[in-house]
């Protein structure tokens, strides 16, 4: 069961730290609420403040992650799935990661755009080179705009040199974050796609979510029009899907 604290608070998340264990834990409360207090949206269950495995609030500045937390732990049935709660554990990161490594998760994002996705091309076939070309190239193209400077292609997996004025340009622009939420959800749509680029994109509203997926799978897909699809694989990026779509909501 959920640890009780003070009397007053209870730490919803105790499954979490037991995800790989043989056991979910019973659902333990009836209602979920997003509740406005102090300036922000609390989680309360059942009228008790909700803890992040941190031992901190597990409180947002912005109701529309308030209330998709909520809706989280309303949607939870007998057992309480963290695999199931995308923004609650992207919640959790922010408040109990994030905000206290911002330059830390900055300087990450900024690694992934010196050996960025799309700067990586094949040579051949001819069919995966131009599907690669038409979902990654206007991205390259904004991204250079955006930061003003080229960033270089190569061909294969032999690492290639971003100019350093491009890259440096890139933290700058991360250096605005100061929002703990956006820079944990803009890390894990960065790290989900492999491509900080893309996660930029998407952020500054230069591509739809939909269009962000299908770029960050183009080889992907292109194997599986090869030799198909299996079954495992399928549900693994389904769950990651849910994870970008929490991403995708802490950065709008």
């Amino acid at each position: 069961m959920a640890s009780q604290g003070d009397g007053n608070t209870i730490d919803p998340m105790e499954s979490a730290r037991r995800l790989a264990g043989p056991a979910l834990q019973k659902r333990f409360y009836r209602q979920a609420e997003a509740r406005l207090e102090d300036g922000g949206y609390t989680l309360r269950l059942d009228g008790k403040r909700a803890n992040t495995p941190g031992r901190h609030p597990l409180a947002v500045a912005d109701p529309r992650i308030g209330e998709a937390v909520a809706a989280e732990w309303n949607a939870q049935s007998e057992l309480i799935e963290p695999a199931t709660m995308p923004v609650t554990r992207l919640a959790n990161t922010a408040i109990d990661g994030v905000a206290e490594r911002m330059e830390e998760v900055r300087g990450d994002i900024v690694a992934y755009a010196g050996a960025d996705l799309l700067c990586y091309r094949a040579g051949e076939p001819e069919a995966l080179v131009a599907r690669q070309s038409e979902f990654w190239d206007p991205i390259l193209a904004w991204a250079e705009g955006r930061f003003g400077g080229r960033f270089v292609l190569a061909e294969g997996v032999m690492h290639v040199g971003q100019p350093r004025n491009t890259i440096a340009a890139v933290g700058a622009e991360l250096g605005r974050y100061d929002d703990p939420f956006r820079l944990a959800g803009l890390h894990l749509a960065t790290t989900l796609t492999g491509s900080a680029l893309i996660a930029l994109g998407l952020q500054a509203g230069a591509i739809g979510i939909e269009r962000v997926w299908a770029a960050a799978h183009v080889d992907e897909d292109w194997q599986i029009s090869q030799w198909g699809a299996d079954a495992g694989a399928t549900e693994r990026r389904r769950r990651r899907f849910e994870d970008f779509r929490a991403a995708a909501l802490a950065i709008a």
